[in-house]
């Protein structure tokens, strides 16, 4: 066999591996209908504690007005970005939603996750707001920073030591370079910190922070409603 056809074969069973995975995790999705019964769609990742983390905040998000899906943010581990286009249009098809642009909101993780590649869906994706989200896998922060295509929001604790898997995973200092560096190419990036506060700040979380997130959810609330309306 040549090179070629080695070559295109293994890039053949890569793809069909990345779906699969894309698949089952679409297959994996808790829906918060809004109280109207109906609401555009906010699709959540968790972190890598998993969905069950974060059904409060959902649940917060649900209250709003939105049809809020919850999917568990390390289905899209592996996946190149894939599976947050299946979660996406997976979500659209929920018995609560509306048509229309998706917001995505994700934490640790699922923030990086929607940081990552959700701001490269500007044709599905309206606002991404990312809670403390994994960001020591940008490799090149200049270049990730000059080529987002969809709004942002990013809280973060100024004293984030990361989890205890990986310490380093989400530094504030990177995210202020983020930041720094979509500001200079005129992106609509917004950063908020709250000092003192660290990673895992959300209502049930290993360092909750009443006030940081009552804050961030209130910043949160704002961003989707100018993105998606109330």
């Amino acid at each position: 066999m040549s090179a070629f056809f080695a070559r295109r074969i293994a890039l053949a069973i890569g793809a069909i591996m990345v779906l699969g995975l894309a698949a089952r995790a679409a297959s994996a999705q808790q829906e918060f209908p809004p109280p109207s019964g109906k609401g555009r769609v906010v699709v959540v990742f968790s972190g890598a504690t998993g969905p069950a983390h974060y059904t409060t905040a959902t649940a917060e998000i649900a209250k709003l007005g939105y049809d809020a899906v919850l999917f568990d943010g390390n289905a899209i581990v592996g996946t190149r970005g894939a599976a947050v286009k299946a979660f996406i249009l997976q979500a659209q098809q929920e018995p609560h939603a509306l048509p229309g642009k998706v917001a995505l909101v994700g934490f640790s993780l699922g923030g990086g996750m929607a940081l990552i590649f959700g701001t490269q869906l500007p044709d599905l994706v309206t606002v991404a707001v990312a809670w403390y989200p994994l960001t020591n896998v940008i490799r090149d922060v200049p270049s990730f920073s000059s080529r987002l295509k969809v709004p942002v929001l990013l809280l973060a604790g100024e004293a984030d030591a990361g989890t205890r898997k990986d310490p380093g995973c989400c530094r504030i200092e990177t995210a202020r370079d983020i930041a720094a560096g979509a500001s200079a190419h005129g992106l609509p990036f917004e950063l908020v910190t709250y000092p003192g506060a660290q990673h895992d700040f959300v209502y049930g979380g290993e360092h909750y922070d009443a006030r940081a997130y009552a804050d961030a959810l209130q910043r949160t609330a704002a961003k989707l409603k100018s993105a998606l309306g109330p």
